[in-house]
């Protein structure tokens, strides 16, 4: 599985390794990663990739959303396959 994340929120100290621990302890291998401020928002746009995983897209999308709610950020995760067909033609 191959999957897009997106985290947004108030910057604050901790949320690129909470996010990329929450990913590691879930088997998901960032490939890419490109974060930052944007009008006061923390923003990061993760490459993720989730062949080694045991756990399913939906129970790493809990354990995301879990993570996004202690750090006080948004985190959404889509499937790359989602994320190709809106963004074509």
């Amino acid at each position: 599985m191959k999957a897009f994340i997106t985290v947004m929120g108030k910057d604050k100290v901790g949320i690129i390794a909470g996010v990329a621990t929450s990913l590691a302890e879930c088997g998901v291998n960032i490939l890419d990663i490109n974060q930052t401020i944007l009008q006061n928002t923390f923003t990061m746009i993760m490459a993720v990739e989730g062949a080694g995983s045991t756990l399913s897209f939906e129970e790493v999308q809990e354990k995301l959303a879990k993570k996004g709610s202690e750090l006080g950020v948004e985190i959404q995760i889509r499937h790359e396959d989602i994320f190709n067909a809106m963004h074509n033609i």
